[in-house]
């Protein structure tokens, strides 16, 4: 009996030192097995948002027939692999705070640049100086004529009213010059045609006091509280605005893809009294390859100095840029070169120090 007794104990001891055992060996390989896949944590937690945008994604249609390509779940399999084979580097764009505005010399008297992703002001220099505005007027004049729906194709003529009287300035438009309504917005945006924006605002329903009325009206409601308009061209010294309520007649403006094509068309030939006469931009930086520019508009008086106003994009960024009063004839885009320069030095320098 004693000898039973002791084989039992000896039997039970054993089982208890391999239970043990096996309960220590356990920790030990899990922890084994989280090391080995530590390096997958990243792809495992990516796998059901990778998934789901897969699923996500609309079928592609062929002769009439849904063809999904990869499945879902190879899909997301591939992606993940990817992942973990080939990590992709961090890059951040450049931030506010990497932006050294004191290092940017500017000429133009007021200047303000909008980055439009997130309204974020990233330059500025009295922008809330009230002061005339130019032939920037003209965006504003292009906006009205197309708000109200007019017939781009109807002809309209060049008469004795559209001639400069206030400041005697030549015109390629002799009076009883006829062109399209369309004809005389492009070479408004495009040439800054003083003959044809007046004429655009003479040809409006209710004549030209309608017009400026409407002009000052859309101006409101676009929240330019402090712009005032007297009349379409930009001659008058009455026509003012600030640089904060630009940005928002450009950002405006930029909706409207006659404006967008017209304002940056570099060149044209336009058929005016049986004759084909060639047209220019004002603004040189719509030829230039460096840049990538959605609306443009220049303006000169003695009053407003050179003024120039763009919705571009730079640094990979959606931006509005004014620059206003530049003394100097190449001045505002020396100032626009010199922005576009530092936005691009900065974000690279951002991207160097991310990566």
């Amino acid at each position: 009996m004693k000898h039973r007794l002791k084989a039992a104990l000896l039997a039970a001891a054993l089982l208890g030192l391999g239970a043990q055992t096996s309960l220590s060996a356990a920790p030990a390989k899990k922890a084994e097995q989280q090391t080995a896949n530590k390096g997958h944590v990243t792809a495992a937690k990516k796998a059901p948002a990778l998934a789901k945008s897969a699923a996500a994604k609309p079928q592609r249609k062929v002769a009439g027939k849904a063809v999904a390509g990869k499945t879902t779940s190879a899909r997301a399999a591939h992606k993940n692999r990817i992942a973990h084979e080939s990590p992709r580097k961090y890059v951040r764009h450049a931030a506010l705070a990497d932006m050294d505005t004191g290092r940017l010399a500017l000429y133009s008297a007021s200047a303000l640049v909008i980055d439009q992703s997130n309204g974020q002001v990233m330059l500025e220099k009295q922008p809330d100086m009230v002061v005339p505005i130019a032939s920037i007027s003209k965006l504003m004049t292009a906006m009205v004529v197309l708000d109200a729906k007019l017939d781009l194709q109807e002809v309209i003529a060049i008469g004795d009213d559209d001639v400069d009287g206030l400041k005697g300035t030549r015109s390629r438009l002799p009076v009883g010059t006829t062109m399209t309504r369309e004809a005389a917005m492009l070479l408004a945006l495009m040439s800054s045609e003083n003959r044809a924006a007046h004429a655009l605002g003479r040809h409006y329903p209710g004549g030209m006091h309608a017009f400026v009325q409407a002009m000052n009206k859309k101006a409101h409601a676009l929240g330019m509280y402090n712009s005032r308009f007297e009349e379409p061209t930009g001659l008058s010294s009455n026509n003012v605005s600030t640089a904060h309520d630009l940005a928002r007649m450009v950002a405006a403006a930029a909706r409207y893809p006659e404006i967008r094509n017209f304002s940056t068309t570099a060149e044209a030939k336009v058929e005016l009294n049986g004759r084909i006469r060639d047209f220019h931009n004002t603004n040189a930086l719509v030829r230039s390859d460096n840049w990538e520019i959605g609306v443009s508009k220049t303006g000169y008086i003695s009053e407003a100095g050179r003024c120039l106003v763009m919705q571009a994009r730079v640094a990979d960024r959606p931006v509005v840029i004014v620059l206003l009063d530049s003394q100097g004839k190449m001045t505002r885009v020396g100032d626009a070169n010199r922005i576009k320069r530092w936005m691009e030095s900065a974000s690279l320098a951002v991207e160097r120090r991310r990566v």
